[in-house]
């Protein structure tokens, strides 16, 4: 450097300084508001020019700032907010000491049709969707004291039938249009950020910004192998350009027992036995009155505390969260303590031509359970003992089996389970040169389940044992490659193709652990924490469990393409090959193709004529998709076990053999699937509504059959084959309308409606046939062998088959009538027959919004009806003549003491599951803060579960509905709850 150029920076420096100070005061300042002159929070202000880009982000009254800007130009001031068109104003030139001031109107845009939807591999204008997805954004989801996606999801969407019990550390059933096989996958394929079948225990509700579920194959095709069943897609909140965003969002609420059961009381279990001429046994009456419902239970108490944040710069984009949930249930002992954490990065490099994403979560929870006994002996046990013996031990039973002290059951057993569920993912983004985009991807998913449980030395499951204690711990390991190609192109203005390429690579390693017992403990004190103090007798043999290591390798190659003709005529069609080590050698390769088609009415001529139609779009799809879960992948193999023991040589020694018939031929279940749909908007999208039409097949259903005895290697004869088929048919039909939006009071609604019917097509084929299968086993004494219901052809699945009830004779006796259609008190199994379904007709969901100023109230109720219940709880203590064993319902109370008939199944205890529930109200009120430091402030107040009509007399008429024996109230029901609850949130 010169020495004159050196003078000149010296000189020039305090000038720079100077300049530098003002750019410190605010340059560029202005409000930003709706049509109606209301404020408008977090819109993206850019300050742009053509030498570098300032962000920044409206406050709660819509105000902004800049103040760091290079001095000079021209810029472009853009305003950009979902639901609303970006607005630019042009050629702004910043000088030293000139305050520019800004007041902006945004337009709204025509917001339904300009939303983003993911469809797999890729997004798309919802114009463009020539599918069937529903999309349920954050604001629409269900609140309350929720532990997963599925509860948020619960009368949201038509077509998702879901259920829970009060259970904290259960999992609700979730099933799209209908049941689709007779193993365990019933549920659909979850997608968090890209991320296939991650865990959805990672996701707190409070970080979800939208879930859309995807419906039709024509939508799930491109997941192939695991989209038999829908697939439910989860948007987590992400980083958007410009300063921090702080949010907090917290809550604590009260939960009571929304129901309980009626049974009679001590006094009036002694009347019924004294007028029968009855008494109890001296010892089984100490003069309580104790009411074991209420003895389990307790108020329970929630909390959930929620910190986000998000940020960046168009460079690099943050965001992030850390959850703390806690819900000490309403039953004694019962709760699920979760600390959730997630953090994801975006960055751009290379003249913005590369991006990278880098996302981590974890989540650990701590469950504790009670026995399931607890649910029938709260009924059972004799309201006539005390808890407690005059020393403080439980009072028990020991003459009686499988009757426990419901209080003991819970004191004296411990249950623990903690679960540590991580992901990593990292994933790549490049635009490659004639317009290419390239993508890959990275998962890394473990998730570690410590089991433990110990019954002490006074517990009656362990009796005599001095204390049992079990350990166990499992890793289940996922890992997915990913990588596709995409490319785009538009000419002569009418035309736009896209087109996508891809690979996927999976492998699932479950079950790597090992499992444990030990005996016989000095002390209660330790717990099941030292297993070594246990000191069992000669022989023993620890229970080591079943649990193996199985492999699960997908291979998948997949390809889609776009068409779209003036936004007017859409098409697209998909074709995935997947591979799966679960079937056999000769069919391991499946192809699953798909193709749709749409017309958007609302841009020809003669609709544009009406300008009370805003959208009007026709559908058409049809594809294939797969299912590879809810079995053994080791399921095709010829497998060898523990088949017993021989004695020899004076000890026994384990036997091995064949436990599993091969079967190389075992192929993929497939689903195809008919849509056909009518998506419409009226008054420029004040009513909006969605109507859908589909028949869905599925072939090749897997199940276990009977194997010639000269093929056999097994005793048994069992081998897995494909062989069934199934049908669903039905019609979804949703509706949403805004009746009133002023500058003051707004009113908005939804409703969707889902019918749906589904047949057994077959159960056999040329080479395995069955006529027919029984389900539906119940422990009701004297009745564990009885099924209640049946599997067959022509018959949907939760087909009821039981005894048909004719009253009771003379003699008080419940009569049944037998095949010939005459009375019986001897009924036989062959006098069962068919008596409806669990199936409902109709489930259905409707929401209202009311906003008046800052006030805002919120209504959803749901339901279902048409369906049938088996009330097993109420058939299994129905028991007159054995009221000196155990406590009755109240309705028994007028039953003859004689009827040794009255606890039979029979459609006597066949009930309406038709239900109507005010699911949750909210209450909420929007603070008008003013503080620089503080954005926003808002305050709810939420019931859930307020009331539900029904005729059903069981403790709940929402029963699970996601098995092959949905509708079956079996006294294992964990009561559902009705929660209060005050929540808090505010961005700062």
């Amino acid at each position: 450097m010169t020495r004159a150029k050196k003078w000149l920076l010296i000189l020039l420096m305090p000038w720079w300084y100077a300049l530098h100070a003002h750019a410190q005061m605010p340059q560029v300042t202005g409000r930003v508001q709706d049509e109606d002159g209301g404020p408008l929070p977090n819109v993206v202000v850019t300050l742009k020019s053509a030498f570098a880009n300032y962000h920044t982000l409206t406050d709660a009254s819509g105000n902004f700032n800049f103040n760091n800007a290079f001095y000079g130009g021209p810029y472009t001031i853009i305003f950009s907010y979902v639901g609303f068109d970006e607005q630019q104003l042009s050629d702004y030139v910043l000088k030293p000491g000139n305050l520019i001031t800004i007041s902006v109107k945004l337009k709204s845009a025509v917001k339904a049709l300009q939303q983003v939807v993911v469809v797999g591999y890729g997004t798309t204008f919802k114009t463009d969707i020539s599918s069937a997805v529903t999309i349920v954004p954050s604001s629409e989801l269900s609140r309350g004291v929720v532990t997963s996606v599925g509860e948020l999801l619960q009368g949201r969407v038509a077509g998702l039938d879901i259920s829970k019990d009060g259970n904290p550390n259960g999992l609700p059933m979730v099933i799209l249009r209908g049941p689709s096989t007779l193993n365990l996958a019933q549920q659909p394929f979850y997608v968090i950020d890209d991320v296939p079948d991650a865990d959805i225990s990672l996701v707190s509700p409070d970080d979800i910004m939208s879930v859309e579920v995807l419906k039709d194959a024509a939508a799930t095709a491109i997941y192939g192998n695991r989209a038999a069943n829908g697939v439910i897609y989860i948007t987590t909140r992400k980083g958007k350009p410009g300063n921090m965003q702080t949010v907090y969002n917290g809550y604590v609420g009260v939960q009571k027992i929304s129901n309980t059961i009626e049974v009679a009381t001590a006094s009036e279990l002694r009347d019924f036995l004294k007028a029968n001429n009855k008494a109890l046994a001296p010892a089984d009456d100490n003069g309580a009155n104790t009411d074991w419902q209420k003895e389990v239970s307790r108020t329970g108490f929630a909390q959930n505390h929620n910190l986000s944040f998000n940020g960046g710069t168009d460079k690099l984009l943050y965001s992030g969260s850390m959850n703390y949930f806690k819900n000490e249930a309403i039953l004694k002992k019962s709760f699920l303590e979760r600390f959730a954490g997630r953090i994801t990065l975006e960055h751009k490099a290379l003249n913005n031509r590369v991006k990278f994403k880098y996302s981590l979560y974890n989540t650990i929870s701590n469950q504790g359970d009670v026995d399931s006994l607890v649910f029938s002996n709260v009924l059972t046990f004799l309201p006539t003992l005390n808890i407690y013996n005059s020393d403080g031990t439980f009072h028990e039973d020991l003459t009686r089996t499988k009757t426990y002290n419901p209080l003991a059951l819970i004191e004296n057993n411990q249950y623990n389970t903690k679960i540590n569920t991580f992901l990593g993912t990292a994933g790549m983004e490049a635009q490659l040169p004639f317009g290419i985009t390239w993508n890959f991807n990275l998962d890394y998913q473990t998730r570690t389940t410590n089991y433990n449980s110990y019954y002490n030395s006074y517990s009656k499951l362990a009796y005599s044992l001095n204390g049992e204690a079990l350990r166990s711990t499992y890793q289940d390991l996922k890992r997915v490659v990913e990588t596709y190609f995409g490319y785009e192109f538009k000419w002569r203005k009418n035309h736009h193709l896209k087109f996508l390429l891809g690979y996927s690579w999976q492998q699932d390693d479950n079950g790597d652990g090992f499992q444990t017992t030990n005996i016989n403990f000095p002390s209660d004190a330790t717990g099941y924490y030292n297993l070594g103090l246990g000191q069992p007798p000669p022989g023993f043999i620890p229970n080591y469990g079943t649990t193996s290591l199985e492999t699960l390798r997908l291979i998948s190659f997949y390809s889609r393409i776009n068409y779209n003709y003036k936004n007017q005529l859409l098409f697209q069609a998909s074709l995935r090959r997947d591979g799966s080590s679960a079937f056999g050698i000769n069919h391991r390769w499946g192809y699953f193709p798909s193709v749709s088609a749409a017309w958007r009415l609302v841009e020809t001529k003669f609709i544009k004529q009406f300008n009370s139609i805003s959208d009007l779009k026709l559908r058409l799809s049809y594809g294939i998709t797969g299912n590879t879960i809810g079995f053994d992948p080791l399921t095709p193999l010829l497998l060898n076990g523990s088949t017993g023991a021989f004695y020899y040589n004076g000890t026994y020694i384990k036997s091995i053999g064949p436990i599993q018939n091969p079967n190389p031929n075992l192929q993929w279940e497939k689903t195809g699937q008919v849509n056909a749909g009518l998506d419409f908007g009226l008054f420029n999208n004040r009513v909006t509504g969605t109507i859908d039409v589909y028949d869905k097949n599925t072939t090749g259903i897997i199940y276990k059959y009977q194997q010639p005895a000269s093929a056999s290697y097994t005793p048994g004869n069992v081998i897995y084959a494909n062989a069934g088929s199934m049908n669903n048919r039905g019609i979804e039909f949703s509706l949403s309308a805004t009746p009133v939006d002023t500058k003051t009071f707004k009113w908005s609604g939804n409703l969707n409606l889902a019918h749906n019917r589904n047949e057994v097509t077959t159960l056999s084929n040329n080479i395995y046939k069955v006529n027919y299968i029984l389900t539906g086993l119940t422990s009701n004494a004297g009745q564990s062998s009885v099924y209640s219901q049946i599997i067959q052809a022509g018959y949907p699945v939760g087909e009821f088959y039981t005894l048909h009830y004719l009253g009771k004779n003379a003699a008080g006796v419940s009569m049944f009538e037998d095949a010939n259609g005459k009375p019986t008190t001897a009924p036989k199994s062959t006098d069962q027959r068919y008596m409806g379904d669990a199936q409902p007709r109709l489930v259905f969901g409707f929401s209202n919004s009311f906003k008046l100023y800052s006030w805002s109230l919120d209504l959803f109720f749901r339901g279902v009806t048409g369906n049938k219940i088996l009330n097993a709880t109420l058939a299994a203590i129905n028991s007159p003549s054995d009221a000196t064993n155990h406590n009755i319902p109240k309705q028994t109370l007028s039953e003859s003491y004689n009827d040794f008939n009255a606890n039979l199944y029979s459609d006597r205890y066949l009930e309406s599951g038709s239900y109507l529930r005010l699911d949750n109200l909210t209450l909420g009120y929007t603070f008008n803060t003013k503080s620089k430091y503080v954005k926003s402030i808002k305050a709810r107040l939420t019931g859930t579960n307020l009331f539900t009509l029904t005729g059903y007399s069981g403790i709940d008429p929402e029963m699970n509905v996601g098995t092959i024996t949905p509708g079956i109230d079996n006294h294992n029901y964990y009561p559902k709850t009705r929660s209060f609850i005050a929540g808090l949130a505010f961005e700062l």
